[in-house]
C-alpha cells in the first residue's frame, strides 16, 4: 500500500486484489475493482497502476471486447467520462457499500445489462462491472441477476462469480441474501431509466509513477514542463530518462522504448538557449579566401565629416623623419600650441603631453 493512501485517493486495501478476473462461462459478465484516474495512477508503481486503458490492454491480451462498463460506487473521484475511452459506454449505478441494495438498485442494474444484451445481439461484447475492489456489491448483483432473470441456482451462481473472479465473495450479509433472500421481481426490466454515456477520451495518457520500482520504468508526464523542449529533466541523466521530443507524445500511448530519442531534425528557438545561426545569416558565414568581413563592412572610400554631419574635418599633424624616428616634437612652427624647440628633445617627451581632446582643440583653433 502506498504511503498516505487516503490522501491520495487510493482506496482502501484497493492493492490486495486481482485487478481483473476472468468473463464467466456463458455469460458476458466480467468483474474487476475500480480503474483508476491518471492523477491517482501517479502515486502507484508501474507494476500497480490500473486505469481504463490497462483495463482495455489486459482484455486484448485474453481476445476479449470491452462494450460497457456499470459502475457500482458511490463516488465519482476514481474516474470520469473524461478518463473513458471513447470507445467504452458507461452506466453510473450509485450503489451504498456493505449493505444490500435495494429493489430499485437492483431493478436499475437489470435494465441497463437487458438493454446492451438486445443492442448487442449481433456482436460478443463483454460487460465489464466493478465497485471499489469488484468482490462484493459486484459479487451480489451480478449473481442476483443470474438467479433472478437467467434462473440459476444460488449456490451454482456464487461459486461461479467466485472462479472467475479469482476472489470469494466476503460479505456473509450478501451471501446470505444470495442464498435463502427472495427473488426480485423483473417486472419493468424492459424499460430504461438512464441513457449509457460514452467516454471522452481519444489518446491514452502518460503519467509517472511515484515510486517506480527502477527508473528505467518511469513513464514520462505530458504535463510536465520540461516536455515542451527537447531536453531532460534536472538532475536526471540524459541515456537514463525517457524524454519526448519538441511537442511530442507516445503513440498510441504506449510506454517509449529503453532509449533515448534522437533531437529534433532542426534547431529549436529558446529564449534562454544558445542555437546555431541560420545558414542564411552572414554573420554566420564563412571566410572565403583572400577576402575579409567585418561586422560593419566600409564603403569604397571614406566618408568626411561634413557628410556625417560632424563639421569640419582638420588635417591630420605632419611629424619630421626626426621625431618619427625618436617619436617626439612637431615640424610646424613652435606657437601655442605648437611644443618649443627645445621640448623636441626626446628627453623632454615625458614633460609635455597632450591628451587627444586637447589636440582636437587645439587642432580646430589653429586651422
Amino acid at each position: 500500500m502506498p504511503p498516505c493512501s487516503k490522501r491520495n485517493g487510493i482506496p482502501d486495501r484497493w492493492m490486495d486484489y486481482k485487478a481483473v478476473g476472468k468473463r464467466l462461462p456463458g455469460t458476458r459478465f466480467i468483474a474487476f475493482k475500480v480503474p483508476l484516474k491518471q492523477s491517482l495512477n501517479r502515486h502507484l508503481p508501474c507494476s500497480e497502476a490500473f486505469g481504463p486503458w490497462e483495463l482495455l490492454e489486459t482484455l486484448r491480451k485474453d481476445n476479449e471486447e470491452l462494450g460497457l462498463i456499470i459502475d457500482l460506487t458511490f463516488t465519482t473521484r476514481y474516474y470520469k467520462l473524461e478518463d473513458l475511452p471513447d470507445s467504452l459506454m458507461c452506466v453510473k449505478i450509485f450503489t451504498a457499500g456493505h449493505e444490500i441494495p435495494s429493489d430499485a438498485t437492483i431493478l436499475s442494474f437489470k435494465r441497463a445489462v437487458h438493454r446492451f444484451l438486445q443492442d448487442n445481439a449481433d456482436n460478443d461484447k463483454l460487460i465489464g462491472i466493478h465497485c471499489t475492489h469488484g468482490l462484493n456489491r459486484t459479487g451480489y448483483l451480478v449473481c442476483r441477476y443470474l438467479i433472478d432473470v437467467d434462473g440459476m441456482d444460488p449456490k451454482e451462481a456464487v461459486e461461479l462469480f467466485n472462479s472467475s473472479r479469482g476472489h470469494d465473495i466476503e460479505r456473509q450479509n450478501y451471501l446470505e441474501d444470495l442464498q435463502s433472500g427472495p427473488k426480485r421481481s423483473n417486472e419493468g426490466i424492459e424499460e430504461s431509466d438512464q441513457e449509457p454515456k460514452r467516454g471522452h477520451a481519444v489518446h491514452r495518457p502518460c503519467y509517472t509513477p511515484f515510486d517506480a520500482d527502477t527508473r528505467e520504468e518511469r513513464r514520462p508526464h505530458v504535463n510536465d514542463r520540461y516536455h515542451r523542449g527537447h531536453y531532460p529533466p534536472r538532475g536526471m541523466k540524459h541515456q537514463s530518462h525517457h524524454w519526448l521530443p519538441h511537442g511530442g507524445h507516445p503513440p498510441d500511448g504506449l510506454l517509449l522504448p529503453h532509449r533515448p530519442l534522437p533531437p529534433p531534425a532542426g534547431p529549436l528557438f529558446h529564449p534562454y538557449r544558445w542555437t546555431p545561426p541560420h545558414p542564411d545569416n552572414q554573420w554566420g558565414r564563412q571566410l572565403q579566401p583572400n577576402k575579409t568581413w567585418h561586422r560593419n563592412p566600409l564603403p569604397e572610400r571614406e566618408w568626411t565629416l561634413e557628410e556625417r554631419g560632424r563639421g569640419p574635418c582638420p588635417p591630420a599633424p605632419h611629424y619630421s623623419d626626426f621625431s618619427r624616428s625618436f617619436n617626439a616634437g612637431w615640424t610646424s612652427k613652435p606657437n601655442s600650441h605648437n611644443p618649443p624647440e627645445e621640448w623636441k628633445d626626446p628627453r623632454m617627451k615625458s614633460r609635455h603631453r597632450y591628451s587627444h581632446k586637447q589636440r582636437e582643440d587645439a587642432y580646430r583653433n589653429h586651422y
